[in-house]
């Protein structure tokens, strides 16, 4: 009996050892993330051109999607993989579509309508720090807003879900026990990287991540989960300007 894969019309043959993909794996992950903080230290700590605010958001996202693109193209040249293996496809796009804009405006309706505004509104840490980020010009928006959809909905995307899910769990001999597990882990992962402090802004990343994750088990491509988040960074940021920013 033929084991499902997780990318469809892929040969089931594995042409890299486990060992060799755990290894390979583990490195890129944590340059990656090391990809991503770095654009976040070097604004916040030198405050060059006003620090993380402005055009500057723009910057910080398209390195993050350049360098960690890169680093994941030449992890999967090592692998004998292509960024089809991870779910980079376009194939059915329309119907992956239409299920990451329902997944993500569906968050931002309970956030902002439900959540945000019996949680504390502009009280709450992490709207503080999107309005405080915020600098009301039309370029600060717009570079939040690319930072939200290029750093965020893209990069982190074929970074967390297609890349991490998809090798992590060439690494099991079972790839059905593989894949949940890796599933797993990607969204522990992803939501320790958030950095959340207590029980609300655990949920608040942990909500959205399963959702990600669970359109990316669903539809085996990327543009679902991708279009999910981008929607969701894209409207809390509008939404956050209209409504917090004074």
């Amino acid at each position: 009996m033929k084991t499902k894969q997780i990318i469809e019309d892929k040969p089931t043959n594995r042409s890299v050892s486990r060992t060799k993909t755990l290894i390979i794996f583990i490195s890129t992950i944590i340059l990656g993330f090391i990809l991503f903080v770095a654009p976040n230290l070097f604004f916040g700590i030198t405050k060059v051109n006003g620090g993380l605010t402005g055009i500057n958001l723009l910057i910080m996202g398209l390195f993050q999607c350049i360098t960690i693109c890169s680093l994941i193209y030449f992890s999967l040249r090592l692998l004998k993989k292509d960024f089809r293996y991870i779910g980079f496809s376009l194939s059915h796009w329309k119907r992956d579509g239409l299920l990451g804009l329902v997944g993500g405006l569906t968050w931002t309706t309970l956030q902002f309508a439900l959540i945000i505004p019996s949680t504390g509104g502009v009280e709450r840490e992490d709207i503080s720090q999107v309005v405080e980020m915020m600098d009301g010009s039309l370029i600060g928006i717009l570079s939040y807003i690319a930072l939200g959809v290029i750093g965020g909905g893209i990069t982190e995307e074929i970074y967390n879900r297609g890349y991490f899910i998809n090798v992590l769990k060439d690494t099991f001999r079972n790839p059905n026990v593989g894949l949940w597990i890796a599933a797993i882990i990607s969204i522990i992962f992803f939501a320790i990287g958030h950095l959340p402090t207590d029980a609300l802004s655990w949920m608040d990343i942990l909500v959205p991540t399963t959702v990600y994750t669970g359109l990316f088990i669903h539809t085996k491509r990327l543009v679902a989960p991708i279009v999910a988040h981008g929607v969701y960074n894209m409207t809390a940021i509008i939404l956050t300007h209209y409504m917090y920013y004074n």
